[in-house]
């Protein structure tokens, strides 16, 4: 009974005392919550430029990118005619107003320059197409009715289902055949997708080739590199950051120059071959062929990549302390025990670490593969080049550009499973 008479008035001062309140009377909550708000706004600010930056130089394009592999609208800006013709009669043959709808169209094509534009597109699909416009433009103002008759008469290509099957799939503009041609498949005159001739599969061996060369100068880079990073990490201090230059230095020449400088000593007549001559491994007769093909590549990118993969390995090497080492040993444990079972282990997110970033570079290089590659060497990124600067299928080369990006964004997401993002160690 006394004890309840004794916690009452503290439980009746407590709810006579209200809430918490600052210096200048507002309620302590509230004001901890607008000070977490301002905190907030000012990181965001602080931050805004480089997250503008992010979106403009990467987010965006990437987009822009995605848009481009499944819409090319040079064919249905050019042809209005036909794709009214297409959208009224979606599995028709062509007729007499489909033929009459064609020449409507080169007509206005010849006033608006726009043939070139839309055999293009349709020549991405059925080669020969670009030249068939063109022609068929400079005199679609004089063809008179009936016009079927006037354009097979005009070139007997104008008949062939094929052609009209490919303007009816350019005729919306949006269209999944860039996938499919990066995928070496394509479609027939019925619209059946089927696979590519075998002469013109070329792209899905191209993937495959560039995810074995990237997975091969991994495990070359990951193999000189291990030791390396571990003697960084046992050396003393002073040591080690004087043989760190010797890793950082790469960094600091052009990769060009890099590049090229292997082009030096890899040919059949540059320093290594000779050299090899010069003490009798090798004849005259029987120099090696290290340049211009998939050797030429795996050596220059290892060289060029190396670095990505010690410093990882380092940063997470350095903290090891060695006495778990040692006390291995003292309790019976062989080196090799010690090492595989007790230091190896403590690596791994390092060496994981190093494999992606190495990896994802590999896939995506350019420069090195275009120049010491050679025709064999080539990775898909210089085919990707090659249609956004050459040939100008743009629509393709973003189709490529999509499959690499979902192919890396695969890869991390199975690192990811496997390992873990947050057992992540670069730096």
């Amino acid at each position: 009974m006394s004890d309840s008479h004794s916690i009452a008035p503290n439980t009746a001062s407590a709810e006579t005392a209200g809430p918490l309140k600052t210096a200048d009377g507002k309620p302590l909550k509230v004001a901890l919550a607008r000070a977490q708000a301002r905190s907030r706004r000012r990181a965001f600010l602080l931050v805004a430029p480089l997250l503008l930056f992010v979106v403009i130089t990467f987010v965006v394009p990437i987009f822009q990118l995605l848009a481009q592999s499944v819409n090319d609208p040079s064919f249905s800006r050019a042809a209005p005619n036909m794709v009214e013709w297409f959208a009224q009669n979606p599995d028709a043959e062509p007729d007499e107003a489909a033929y009459a709808a064609l020449v409507a169209d080169l007509v206005e094509m010849k006033k608006n320059r726009t043939a070139a534009d839309a055999g293009t597109r349709i020549n991405y699909e059925l080669s020969g197409s670009r030249s068939l416009f063109t022609s068929a433009a400079r005199s679609a103002d004089r063809m008179e009715a009936p016009f079927m008759e006037a354009m097979l008469d005009k070139d007997e290509k104008w008949g062939d289902p094929m052609l009209w099957q490919v303007m009816r799939g350019a005729s919306t503009g949006f269209t999944i055949n860039f996938y499919l041609a990066a995928l070496d498949m394509t479609r027939d005159a019925e619209g059946n997708i089927i696979a590519a001739p075998e002469d013109r599969q070329i792209y899905v061996k191209l993937f495959i080739r560039t995810f074995v060369l990237s997975a091969l100068i991994m495990l070359t880079t990951f193999i000189l590199g291990f030791p390396v990073a571990h003697l960084l990490a046992v050396l003393p201090m002073r040591t080690s950051n004087l043989l760190m230059i010797l890793v950082l230095l790469p960094f600091w020449t052009s990769l060009l120059v890099r590049t090229t400088a292997w082009i030096a000593l890899l040919q059949r007549e540059g320093v290594i071959n000779s050299l090899l001559v010069s003490v009798g491994v090798i004849g005259e007769d029987g120099r090696l062929s290290m340049i211009y093909n998939q050797a030429g590549t795996v050596i220059a990118m290892t060289h060029i990549l190396l670095p990505f993969m010690i410093l990882p390995l380092y940063s997470v090497m350095r903290p090891i302390p060695p006495s778990y080492v040692r006390a291995a040993r003292s309790l019976g444990a062989t080196s090799f025990t010690a090492f595989w079972r007790v230091y190896f282990p403590q690596t791994v997110p390092g060496i994981a670490a190093g494999g992606l970033l190495v990896f994802i570079l590999a896939v995506g290089y350019y420069i090195t593969p275009a120049l010491v590659g050679g025709a064999s060497g080539q990775l898909i990124s210089n085919l990707i080049a090659f249609h956004m600067n050459d040939s100008y299928n743009w629509s393709l080369a973003s189709a490529l550009a999509a499959l690499l990006l979902f192919a890396v964004l695969v890869l991390y997401w199975l690192y990811d499973r496997m390992i873990g993002i947050d057992r992540m160690k670069l730096g």
